[in-house]
């Protein structure tokens, strides 16, 4: 499942450092939160468009695939407004269903402003190292230790926890273990599955709390990082074309 979100390139968005790029996008997303104006909603989910499928690195089937939900997004809620949205100007009515000409600009707006937040996500989430993200967010922004770890290890423990439900699959398979069906079945998965899981994980916790103990790990304290993150020319280059972006758009919002 990870392979999947591996990239075909790495593009320059990958080597901007990942506490700055977080910052920046969100941002960008408490602008589209606030924005009213359905113009510039447009350009900005143009804008982040351009990011998502220009620069992310992946290959466009992956990205058409990853554009269904924000499709679904835009075409649900941005009809749901169109339907039942009050408005002065009435295009048509009928019962509760009533389309007026400013249902249809709100529902504009909302869809944009999802196709932004999907863009703006997917493109971040899509062009970061997890891990590199914790340590950066840890030096350049003072993230608590205590909780850049707790990520770590949390991410660092999904692959094994994955491969640990296969094997109790595959053991259960070759038993011949048989499932009643309907709430009793699932009672009675939930009951082979949940115990040696659990015990497993509760093993997996001791042995990682040995580990920091013998590494001498001690809350707030000074450390030094195995991966050292810092800033680049390539960070100036992304904030000098995100806010060209932005006040492309905004030039073009209100343009006339």
């Amino acid at each position: 499942m990870l392979a999947w979100f591996t990239p075909r390139r790495e593009t320059w968005l990958f080597k901007v450092n990942p506490a700055l790029k977080f910052i920046i996008f969100f941002a960008f997303l408490l602008i589209t939160l606030f924005n009213q104006n359905l113009s510039f909603a447009v350009w900005q989910a143009v804008l982040y468009g351009i990011l998502f499928y220009g620069f992310s690195g992946y290959s466009m089937k992956k990205l058409a695939l990853l554009s269904i939900p924000l499709a679904i997004s835009f075409f649900s809620s941005a009809l749901t407004i169109v339907l039942f949205g009050k408005g002065e100007s009435v295009l048509w009515q009928w019962g509760l269903i009533k389309i007026s000409e400013e249902s249809i600009q709100h529902a504009l707006l909302l869809g944009s402003k999802s196709l932004s937040f999907g863009f703006v996500g997917f493109t971040f989430l899509l062009t970061i190292q997890p891990i590199l993200f914790f340590y950066a967010m840890m030096q350049q922004f003072r993230l608590p230790s205590k909780y850049a770890y707790s990520f770590i290890a949390s991410f660092r423990l999904i692959p094994a926890v994955t491969e640990e439900l296969q094997i109790r699959r595959n053991a259960l398979k070759v038993r011949n273990i048989q499932f009643s069906r309907g709430l009793k079945g699932m009672y009675e998965r939930l009951q082979m599955y949940t115990v040696p899981l659990f015990a497993e994980s509760i093993r997996r916790a001791q042995r990682i709390a040995v580990a920091m103990e013998a590494k001498q790990y001690q809350m707030g304290a000074a450390r030094t990082y195995y991966y050292p993150t810092r800033y680049s020319l390539m960070d100036g280059i992304f904030l000098t074309v995100m806010a060209i972006g932005l006040g492309f758009a905004l030039m073009l919002a209100f343009w006339r």
